[in-house]
C-alpha cells in the first residue's frame, strides 16, 4: 500500500524528527513537507497526500485551521495535530473535525497509536 504523508511545520527541525519517526514506524511510506500552510494547501492541490501531521503553532494559519481546510478536501484524510500545547479547548476544537493528536517532541512511541489507526482507516477505505 503506497502511503504519502505530509508534515506541516514552520520549524525544519520538527519536520525532520516527525520524518525520522515517520520512517523508523513505517519505512515504505513516503513523505512530503510544507513549512507553512499555504504551502501545504498548495502541495496538496499537485499532488496526493493521505495522512497529515500539522504543527498547532504557525505564523498566518494555525493547524486546526489547516486541518479544518484539508478536512474539507479530503474528508478521509487522517489528521493529527502536533503541539507541545495541548490545552482542554484546543482538544474540543481537533475533535470538531475529526483530527488526533501527537505531543511534541514527535517520538515514535507518541506517533505509533496515530499511524496504525490511520493506516487501519487506509486499508478500509482502499479495500
Amino acid at each position: 500500500m503506497s502511503v504519502t504523508v505530509l508534515i506541516v511545520d514552520d520549524s525544519k527541525l520538527a519536520r525532520i524528527v516527525a520524518g525520522k519517526a515517520l520512517a523508523e514506524l513505517q519505512p515504505e511510506w513516503q513523505k512530503i513537507e510544507a513549512g507553512s500552510a499555504d504551502q501545504a494547501l498548495e502541495l496538496i492541490s499537485g499532488q496526493s497526500a493521505d495522512v497529515a501531521l500539522i504543527d498547532f503553532n504557525m505564523p498566518e494559519k494555525d493547524g486546526l485551521e489547516l486541518a479544518a481546510e484539508l478536512h474539507v478536501l479530503r474528508p478521509d484524510m487522517p489528521i493529527a495535530i502536533i503541539t507541545a500545547n495541548i490545552q482542554d479547548e484546543i482538544i474540543a476544537r481537533a475533535r470538531e473535525i475529526g483530527a488526533g493528536f501527537v505531543a511534541k517532541p514527535v517520538t515514535t512511541d507518541a506517533l505509533e497509536p496515530f499511524l496504525s489507526g490511520a493506516a487501519l482507516r487506509l486499508r478500509s477505505k482502499r479495500a
